[in-house]
């Protein structure tokens, strides 16, 4: 099979194990996080404000629809209402690696659909560090010419691609790349983990190459090590993304470790508006979620706008009774931390 054709092919396996399998592992944290009640919130709940400005552009609401899938036309339709509902819901989005489009134009229908579903929308490119260290500015152009976008994500998957057997193992010479890339490129440059976190000493580095943006991924929803060992032909490999399946950075942790060096989004394990919440409050400008929408995407539109709406409806809940009449007040809202991601951070915010 052609180098383009397995990676089109992988695609479509990673679709199908995250719909079919458990593919979550470990705890992103969110449980220990506890937003301080306020009793007189002296607030209409259908005035509350959930607009953003991240990266220069107005959004309605600080959640992010991250990138899920493309690079197989079976994708097409998947990745066309998840764009549909950022049109309609005013929000950003993300797509998934854009390298199997980049190797075969063929399949850049799985990825213009957004563009031409979401017209308005924030829409963000994808490209892994090791494609853009091995094919430079070119490759980046075109992600971002492919769908009009205003972003462009740079993803770190190592721990993935060291437990895939046909992964790239090498990771020398990515923070360069993407210092390059930074130097002069014409959209905003977000640096992305997929599910592993990103820690200070990391972030620091990133901030000095240049990027606009941090997206932390941390540990706790989707494991990708554990994806992996689903798809794995030989039991050795199986074993070792299980192993794993637990590694990183909460996403808590992670975003404590982040929060106020920069834009900042919380992806991994968020689940509900409660968690969104919880994360503008800790310091998240944006709060990513792929899984919980997959399945919705998949059944329909109507069952993705359901669960985009239930998903602000209980954000402007946590609002309300935080106080909170805009995501500026959300940010100052107060919090406890406990239980092993206190021990983790070591700070309690708002104290």
């Amino acid at each position: 099979m052609a180098k383009d054709d397995l990676t089109s092919a992988r695609k479509l396996d990673h679709l199908r194990i995250c719909l079919d399998e458990q593919v979550e592992a470990g705890d992103p944290g969110f449980s220990d996080v506890h937003l301080v009640h306020q009793a007189l919130p002296g607030l209409d709940l259908d005035r509350i404000d959930t607009s953003v400005l991240f990266l220069g552009h107005r959004l309605r609401s600080p959640l992010f629809i991250a990138g899920m899938t493309g690079g197989h036309p079976s994708t097409t339709g998947i990745n066309g209402r998840l764009a549909a509902a950022a049109e309609h819901f005013g929000i950003a989005m993300g797509v998934g690696s854009q390298r199997a489009a980049l190797e075969n134009p063929d399949l850049e229908g799985s990825f213009t659909v957004v563009r031409e579903e979401a017209p308005t929308a924030f829409l963000c490119a994808n490209l892994g560090a090791v494609q853009l260290r091995d094919h430079g500015i070119e490759w980046a152009d075109r992600a971002v010419e492919m769908i009009g976008a205003q972003a462009l994500c740079v993803h770190l998957n190592f721990l993935q691609e060291a437990i895939q057997p046909e992964g790239d193992h090498d990771a020398t010479g990515c923070l360069e790349a993407v210092r390059d890339l930074c130097t002069d490129f014409r959209v905003p440059v977000i640096a992305k983990e997929t599910g592993a976190g990103i820690c200070r000493e990391t972030a620091d580095l990133l901030w000095g190459a240049g990027v606009a943006a941090i997206d932390v991924g941390g540990a706790g929803g989707t494991s990708w090590a554990l994806v992996e060992s689903l798809r794995a032909k030989d039991e050795e490999t199986a074993r070792q993304g299980r192993r794993f399946a637990g590694w990183g950075i909460p996403t808590v942790v992670s975003l404590c470790e982040v929060a106020g060096t920069g834009p900042v989004i919380a992806t991994g394990g968020v689940r509900s508006g409660m968690d969104m919440a919880k994360a503008v409050a800790l310091g998240a400008d944006l709060c990513g979620m792929a899984l919980p929408l997959l399945r919705p995407a998949v059944e329909g539109e109507e069952q993705l706008c359901a669960a985009v709406g239930n998903l602000h409806h209980e954000l402007r809940t946590a609002m309300f009774l935080t106080g909170s009449r805009s995501v500026g007040d959300l940010r100052r809202a107060r919090t406890w931390i406990t239980g092993s991601t206190r021990q983790k951070t070591k700070k309690r915010k708002g104290e």
